[in-house]
Protein backbone atom coordinates (compact mmCIF):
# COMPACT_ATOMS: atom_id res chain seq x y z
CA UNK A 1 0.00 0.00 0.00
CA UNK A 2 1.47 3.84 -1.01
CA UNK A 3 1.66 6.12 1.04
CA UNK A 4 -1.35 8.20 -0.35
CA UNK A 5 -3.56 4.98 -0.28
CA UNK A 6 -2.67 5.03 3.75
CA UNK A 7 -3.35 8.32 4.53
CA UNK A 8 -7.01 7.66 2.44
CA UNK A 9 -7.89 4.58 3.81
CA UNK A 10 -6.91 6.60 7.75
CA UNK A 11 -9.90 8.69 6.93
CA UNK A 12 -12.29 6.89 6.74
CA UNK A 13 -12.28 6.33 10.61
CA UNK A 14 -13.78 10.53 10.22
CA UNK A 15 -16.66 8.52 8.24
CA UNK A 16 -20.05 7.16 10.01
CA UNK A 17 -23.12 5.66 8.45
CA UNK A 18 -25.26 8.38 7.63
CA UNK A 19 -23.44 11.10 6.60
CA UNK A 20 -22.84 13.37 3.99
CA UNK A 21 -18.90 13.24 3.00
CA UNK A 22 -17.67 16.17 0.83
CA UNK A 23 -15.23 13.99 -1.93
CA UNK A 24 -12.17 15.99 -2.26
CA UNK A 25 -10.24 16.38 -6.32
CA UNK A 26 -6.78 14.53 -7.46
CA UNK A 27 -4.99 11.91 -7.20
CA UNK A 28 -4.63 11.13 -3.69
CA UNK A 29 -8.34 12.41 -3.20
CA UNK A 30 -9.37 9.18 -5.23
CA UNK A 31 -7.88 6.67 -2.96
CA UNK A 32 -10.46 8.00 -1.01
CA UNK A 33 -12.66 7.80 -3.03
CA UNK A 34 -12.00 4.51 -3.49
CA UNK A 35 -11.56 3.27 0.01
CA UNK A 36 -15.26 4.82 0.93
CA UNK A 37 -16.31 2.71 -2.31
CA UNK A 38 -15.22 -0.35 -0.75
CA UNK A 39 -16.85 0.31 2.81
CA UNK A 40 -20.35 1.14 1.26
CA UNK A 41 -19.69 -2.10 -0.58
CA UNK A 42 -19.22 -4.13 1.62
CA UNK A 43 -21.73 -2.79 4.92
CA UNK A 44 -19.01 -1.04 7.01
CA UNK A 45 -20.57 1.92 6.26
CA UNK A 46 -24.70 3.04 5.00
CA UNK A 47 -26.66 5.72 3.90
CA UNK A 48 -23.47 7.68 3.02
CA UNK A 49 -24.18 10.91 0.04
CA UNK A 50 -20.93 12.31 -1.01
CA UNK A 51 -20.80 16.20 -2.50
CA UNK A 52 -18.22 16.43 -5.19
CA UNK A 53 -15.89 18.74 -5.48
CA UNK A 54 -15.54 18.58 -9.43
CA UNK A 55 -16.82 16.94 -12.45
CA UNK A 56 -13.89 14.66 -12.12
CA UNK A 57 -14.74 13.37 -9.07
CA UNK A 58 -18.50 13.38 -9.37
CA UNK A 59 -17.83 10.85 -12.58
CA UNK A 60 -15.43 9.05 -10.79
CA UNK A 61 -17.77 8.54 -7.49
CA UNK A 62 -20.73 7.38 -9.32
CA UNK A 63 -18.51 5.06 -10.96
CA UNK A 64 -17.79 3.84 -7.60
CA UNK A 65 -21.13 3.74 -6.72
CA UNK A 66 -21.22 6.67 -4.21
CA UNK A 67 -24.46 7.81 -4.00
CA UNK A 68 -23.93 11.42 -5.00
CA UNK A 69 -25.81 14.93 -3.50
CA UNK A 70 -25.23 18.88 -4.42
CA UNK A 71 -24.49 21.21 -2.38
CA UNK A 72 -27.94 22.72 -2.81
CA UNK A 73 -29.37 19.78 -1.20
CA UNK A 74 -26.51 19.58 1.75
CA UNK A 75 -25.60 22.94 2.41
CA UNK A 76 -23.37 21.40 5.44
CA UNK A 77 -21.52 18.19 4.61
CA UNK A 78 -20.43 16.32 8.24
CA UNK A 79 -16.84 16.41 6.93
CA UNK A 80 -14.83 16.51 3.88
CA UNK A 81 -12.00 14.81 2.85
CA UNK A 82 -9.71 16.18 0.36
CA UNK A 83 -5.38 16.10 -0.51
CA UNK A 84 -3.46 18.94 -0.85
CA UNK A 85 -0.33 20.10 -2.66
CA UNK A 86 1.18 21.84 0.48
CA UNK A 87 0.74 20.94 4.52
CA UNK A 88 2.16 24.12 6.00
CA UNK A 89 2.25 25.33 9.68
CA UNK A 90 -0.66 25.44 11.57
CA UNK A 91 -2.68 22.72 8.97
CA UNK A 92 -2.41 26.05 6.36
CA UNK A 93 -2.43 24.60 2.31
CA UNK A 94 -1.75 25.19 -0.61
CA UNK A 95 -4.57 23.46 -2.74
CA UNK A 96 -5.55 23.66 -6.72
CA UNK A 97 -2.75 21.92 -8.57
CA UNK A 98 -5.96 19.58 -9.67
CA UNK A 99 -7.69 22.75 -11.25
CA UNK A 100 -10.76 22.49 -8.58
CA UNK A 101 -9.40 24.73 -5.89
CA UNK A 102 -12.84 27.15 -6.38
CA UNK A 103 -15.61 24.90 -5.50
CA UNK A 104 -12.90 22.71 -2.99
CA UNK A 105 -13.04 25.72 -0.90
CA UNK A 106 -16.78 26.21 -1.39
CA UNK A 107 -17.43 22.85 -0.28
CA UNK A 108 -14.44 22.72 2.48
CA UNK A 109 -15.80 26.15 4.15
CA UNK A 110 -19.16 25.04 4.39
CA UNK A 111 -18.43 21.23 5.76
CA UNK A 112 -18.58 21.01 9.65
CA UNK A 113 -14.68 19.30 9.23
CA UNK A 114 -12.38 19.23 6.67
CA UNK A 115 -9.35 16.49 6.68
CA UNK A 116 -6.56 16.70 4.52
CA UNK A 117 -4.90 13.50 3.48
CA UNK A 118 -0.90 13.47 2.24
CA UNK A 119 2.34 11.78 1.98
CA UNK A 120 5.18 13.66 3.98
CA UNK A 121 6.31 15.18 0.58
CA UNK A 122 3.56 17.43 1.06
CA UNK A 123 4.72 19.05 4.64
CA UNK A 124 6.45 22.02 4.27
CA UNK A 125 8.06 25.01 6.85
CA UNK A 126 6.41 27.46 4.60
CA UNK A 127 3.76 27.76 2.32
CA UNK A 128 4.80 28.21 -1.59
CA UNK A 129 8.25 26.64 -1.29
CA UNK A 130 7.48 23.68 -3.14
CA UNK A 131 4.07 24.17 -5.18
CA UNK A 132 2.82 27.13 -7.31
CA UNK A 133 0.16 28.90 -5.82
CA UNK A 134 -2.71 28.96 -8.14
CA UNK A 135 -4.69 31.22 -9.16
CA UNK A 136 -8.08 31.45 -10.57
CA UNK A 137 -8.98 34.57 -12.66
CA UNK A 138 -11.90 34.99 -14.88
CA UNK A 139 -10.96 34.56 -18.83
CA UNK A 140 -12.18 38.10 -19.26
CA UNK A 141 -9.30 41.16 -18.79
CA UNK A 142 -6.87 37.95 -17.92
CA UNK A 143 -4.45 39.22 -20.01
CA UNK A 144 -3.66 42.42 -17.59
CA UNK A 145 -3.53 40.02 -14.20
CA UNK A 146 0.21 38.74 -15.01
CA UNK A 147 1.18 42.35 -14.15
CA UNK A 148 -0.45 42.00 -10.82
CA UNK A 149 0.57 39.21 -9.74
CA UNK A 150 4.29 39.51 -10.31
CA UNK A 151 4.52 42.91 -8.63
CA UNK A 152 3.07 40.53 -5.29
CA UNK A 153 6.42 38.91 -5.71
CA UNK A 154 5.57 35.31 -7.66
CA UNK A 155 6.02 34.42 -11.64
CA UNK A 156 2.96 33.54 -13.37
CA UNK A 157 2.15 30.98 -15.34
CA UNK A 158 -1.06 30.76 -17.77
CA UNK A 159 -1.66 26.83 -17.45
CA UNK A 160 -1.80 24.99 -20.29
CA UNK A 161 -3.63 21.24 -21.31
CA UNK A 162 -1.09 18.54 -22.32
CA UNK A 163 -2.58 19.45 -25.36
CA UNK A 164 -1.15 22.99 -25.25
CA UNK A 165 -4.29 24.64 -25.27
CA UNK A 166 -5.36 27.09 -21.96
CA UNK A 167 -6.69 24.95 -19.31
CA UNK A 168 -10.40 26.03 -18.20
CA UNK A 169 -11.79 25.21 -14.83
CA UNK A 170 -15.22 23.78 -14.59
CA UNK A 171 -16.41 27.12 -13.72
CA UNK A 172 -15.10 28.48 -16.94
CA UNK A 173 -12.11 30.38 -16.05
CA UNK A 174 -8.50 30.48 -16.47
CA UNK A 175 -5.60 30.18 -13.86
CA UNK A 176 -2.25 30.89 -13.26
CA UNK A 177 0.03 29.06 -11.60
CA UNK A 178 2.44 31.63 -9.52
CA UNK A 179 5.89 30.67 -8.47
CA UNK A 180 7.09 32.00 -5.44
CA UNK A 181 11.31 31.69 -5.87
CA UNK A 182 11.65 32.12 -1.71
CA UNK A 183 8.06 31.31 -0.68
CA UNK A 184 5.08 33.16 0.26
CA UNK A 185 6.25 35.30 3.19
CA UNK A 186 3.58 37.08 4.42
CA UNK A 187 0.27 34.46 3.51
CA UNK A 188 -2.07 36.58 5.14
CA UNK A 189 -1.60 39.68 3.45
CA UNK A 190 -1.47 37.69 0.14
CA UNK A 191 -4.25 36.47 0.38
CA UNK A 192 -5.90 40.04 1.23
CA UNK A 193 -4.28 41.41 -1.92
CA UNK A 194 -5.63 38.52 -4.30
CA UNK A 195 -9.16 38.82 -2.53
CA UNK A 196 -9.65 42.31 -3.62
CA UNK A 197 -8.38 42.25 -6.98
CA UNK A 198 -11.29 42.09 -9.57
CA UNK A 199 -11.11 39.16 -12.34
CA UNK A 200 -9.53 37.14 -9.52
CA UNK A 201 -11.71 34.72 -8.80
CA UNK A 202 -10.04 32.72 -5.95
CA UNK A 203 -6.85 31.56 -4.89
CA UNK A 204 -5.26 28.36 -3.52
CA UNK A 205 -4.56 29.53 -0.48
CA UNK A 206 -6.71 27.51 2.41
CA UNK A 207 -5.53 29.83 5.61
CA UNK A 208 -7.47 28.33 8.74
CA UNK A 209 -9.43 25.98 7.20
CA UNK A 210 -7.98 22.38 7.62
CA UNK A 211 -9.27 20.47 11.01
CA UNK A 212 -6.76 17.80 10.59
CA UNK A 213 -4.34 16.63 8.38
CA UNK A 214 -3.36 12.55 7.97
CA UNK A 215 0.07 12.58 6.91
CA UNK A 216 1.42 8.91 5.68
CA UNK A 217 5.20 8.21 6.63
CA UNK A 218 7.35 5.43 6.25
CA UNK A 219 6.28 4.24 9.65
CA UNK A 220 2.37 4.70 9.21
CA UNK A 221 -0.14 7.75 9.62
CA UNK A 222 0.55 10.88 11.91
CA UNK A 223 -2.33 12.57 12.60
CA UNK A 224 -1.82 16.55 12.80
CA UNK A 225 -4.61 18.71 14.59
CA UNK A 226 -5.07 22.74 13.89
Amino acid sequence: MNPKQRAAEAALEFVKSGMVVGLGTGSTADYFLQALAAALQDGRLTGIRGVPTSRQSERRAAHLGIPLATLAECPQPDVTVDGADEVGPNLDLIKGLGGALLREKIVAQNSKQLVIIADSSKVVQQLGTKSPLPVEVTVFGHEVQPGFLRRLGCEPTLRRTAEGTTFTTDNGNYIYDCKFASGIQDTTRLLLSLATRAGIVDNGLFLGIADVALVARDDGVEQIER
